[in-house]
């Protein structure tokens, strides 16, 4: 049997409709928490602390989180401020990753800041070619860009077949937020 390193540069890509793509990453940030590596969750275009950042905050330490993003304008135009919070998220990140200090790195909903030009593709793509050895990136949101997939090592694509916010189910705390 054939050795693997138990991380390596990996890009994943958790993209598509369907739902389960930010729970499907808090999965992966668990399971390396529980490995001992050390995480940074950061979310792009979220403005408020969802249940799992409860948990997260109180019962995970290897994980750290920031949010940069002020509040949903899925239904609006971002504003200026969301292209500021989204521009200094990138900053960050750049920095956290060049400073080699995590084992894997999640970007949730960098793909949704990507889709409304908060930010640019071609910036997170020079940025993924800094990224250290052993180090993971995580990258969540629908409308992943076609340069992304192409980068990445790993794609899943979540398809919705059935929502039940069809039959006028709201958001419901700790099942959607």
């Amino acid at each position: 049997m054939q050795n693997f390193p138990i991380f390596a540069i990996m890009i994943h890509i958790y993209t598509g409709n369907g739902k389960g793509k930010t729970t499907a990453a808090l999965g992966l940030m668990v399971r390396a928490a529980g490995a001992g590596k050390k995480i940074f969750f950061g979310q792009f275009v979220k403005g408020m602390a969802y249940s799992e950042v409860t948990l997260i905050h109180e019962q995970i330490p290897q994980i750290d989180h920031q949010l940069f993003g002020r509040r949903c304008f899925i239904k609006r135009d971002p504003e200026p401020e969301d292209y500021k919070a989204a521009q200094k998220g990138l900053q960050t990140v750049k920095k956290l990753i060049a400073s080699g200090k995590y084992d894997l790195i999640v970007l949730d909903e960098l793909n949704i800041a990507l889709y409304y030009h908060l930010i640019k593709t071609e910036e997170v793509l020079t940025m993924l070619n800094d990224v250290p050895e052993n180090t993971e990136i995580v990258i969540t949101g629908r409308y992943a860009p076609p340069e992304l997939i192409e980068k990445a090592d790993l794609v899943t694509e979540m398809h919705e077949v059935r929502h039940y916010y069809q039959k006028d189910v709201k958001a419901r705390k700790g099942i959607e937020f």
